[in-house]
């Protein structure tokens, strides 16, 4: 079926485009609370993957917690002290950048690229945005003497073992073990499958999921940036966890056990955080004690300039 509308282009008061896509939300119990498009198809989550992935890196022997721990599942914006903290990990496992495999890049951060530029920088393996995933790869394969230089192949023991968690967190098979852009495997699952997962790391008693979760919740900078919407959430929902990835995927959990997971077909990232928003004020997020109810829906907030003013918006029709 084709994808139905989640969110309308509006300029002047006319629309002037649609974007098409899927959104699922969970009840705390686990149950579908409600659903638009098809969310029972396999997709490839993308970067929504890195948290559970390094579940996996720590079922598998990986020794990170706390701001490390919360780089090792990130989509850094490749600030300086996301830097630092990719060669934290890799000297922790006696290695330096090297042994990255990431291809290289500037900072995804649009300041820190700018800087990086004016120094006369040049793109690296270390700024790419899932260097911190990578670098953690590196040590759980050092912690289990496995080897370094074919650590991104599917049938590596750490590939492999990754895979068997990610299964078992999304209650799903794998049905397509495709590239990520920074090389990885890139395992695919449902969009109820992705929910159901970070719904199992946002209600981890303990163990690697409770780890991770943990992690994120305390350190929402390391595992984004300091200037980026998926971190502002994060402050804005005490005890939430949340992944944006690629091609406009994103999954958030609340520490009760409901959860969102979303995707549009034209993969704009401008549309992410708004249906984000706009899904959890449709769970009654908005307007629960603790939250700021006015940080949330500005994490949605995107207008549409004319003449270098505000003219129109995204928004959301789910």
């Amino acid at each position: 079926m084709p994808a139905p509308v989640v969110a309308e282009i509006v300029r002047s008061g006319f629309v002037e485009g649609h974007h098409y896509g899927s959104v699922v939300a969970l009840d705390a119990d686990g149950t579908r609370a409600w659903s638009v498009g098809d969310v029972d198809s396999q997709i490839l989550p993308r970067s929504c993957n890195k948290p559970l992935q390094a579940v996996g890196m720590l079922r598998a022997g990986l020794d990170l917690d706390g701001d490390l721990l919360a780089l090792a599942a990130a989509s850094h914006s490749g600030e300086g002290f996301h830097l630092e903290g990719v060669r934290r990990i890799l000297a922790s496992a006696g290695l330096d950048e090297s042994a990255l495999q990431t291809p290289a890049d500037y900072p995804l951060d649009d300041e820190a690229r700018e800087q990086a530029i004016r120094a006369g920088g040049a793109k690296s393996s270390l700024a790419m945005n899932c260097s911190g995933k990578h670098a953690a790869m590196l040590a759980t394969c050092v912690a289990n003497g496995w080897d370094t230089a074919t650590y991104l192949a599917p049938d590596h023991p750490l590939q492999v073992a990754i895979a068997r968690t990610f299964a078992d967190l999304t209650g799903e098979p794998v049905g397509t073990v495709a590239v990520d852009g920074c090389g990885a495997p890139l395992l695919s699952t449902s969009l109820t499958g992705l929910a159901r997962a970070f719904r199992a790391l946002a209600t981890a008693h303990d163990g690697p999921g409770r780890r991770v979760a943990d992690a994120i919740r305390a350190y929402p900078e390391f595992t984004s940036g300091s200037r980026r919407d998926e971190a502002a959430l994060l402050h804005a929902v005490p005890g939430a966890i949340g992944k944006a990835g690629a091609e406009s995927c994103y999954a958030v959990a609340l520490a009760d056990g409901r959860a969102v997971a979303l995707k549009t077909d034209d993969g704009a990232a401008r549309v992410r955080p708004v249906l984000m928003a706009a899904a959890l004020e449709r769970l009654g997020v908005t307007g629960e004690s603790g939250v700021d109810a006015d940080a949330v829906r500005r994490t949605g907030t995107l207008e549409l300039l004319g003449g270098g003013r505000p003219v129109g918006e995204i928004r959301a029709v789910i």
